[in-house]
């Protein structure tokens, strides 16, 4: 191909040809990516479950604090040992039961069941009974660090416990 660039006429038709497929690749991307950058989508909040405090109830500004401090950092730790725990479990996982040093590895039947939902679509289908009744699962909790940006939103809650 070095040979072909040496003589001009090649040169030109082989940098066409690169510039074609660099067209075609760009046009291809463009083609599947959004016109304008993607922005965050926004968060969506679950309302409060039964069982808030009450305004007399509200523990002091402090505590929650506190409380949102350890939530975070007890989290993270937990995100932490899980990744710890996955990258153990790759390895340990296709051993064969044994002893290996001084651990022993084994596995024992789980006592734990779940409802096998391809069967249960499957016999909802046979007799008719239409899509399978799902429900949701319970919202989940996050806790964040506020911005400044929150501040009218704290001024609420600060105003509501007093």
């Amino acid at each position: 191909m070095l040979n072909l660039l040496t003589f001009p006429c090649a040169a030109r038709t082989v940098r066409g040809l690169i510039g074609t497929l660099i067209e075609t690749a760009a046009d291809a991307i463009r083609s599947i990516a959004p016109a304008t950058p993607a922005e965050a989508p926004a968060v969506v909040e679950a309302p409060d479950p039964a069982g808030m405090y009450e305004a007399a109830e509200m523990p002091e500004v402090d505590a929650i604090e506190a409380a949102a401090a350890e939530y975070e950092r007890a989290a993270d730790q937990a995100r932490r040992a899980d990744r710890g725990k996955r990258a153990a479990k790759k390895v340990l996982d296709r051993l064969p039961a044994g002893i290996y040093g001084t651990w022993r590895i084994f596995r024992t039947p789980s006592s734990r069941q779940t409802p096998d939902l391809a069967e249960i679509t499957r016999l909802f289908k046979a007799h008719g009974l239409g899509p399978v009744p799902m429900k949701a699962c319970a919202p989940s909790l996050k806790v964040e660090r506020a911005t400044a940006a929150d501040e009218p939103a704290a001024a609420a809650v600060a105003a509501f416990a007093a």
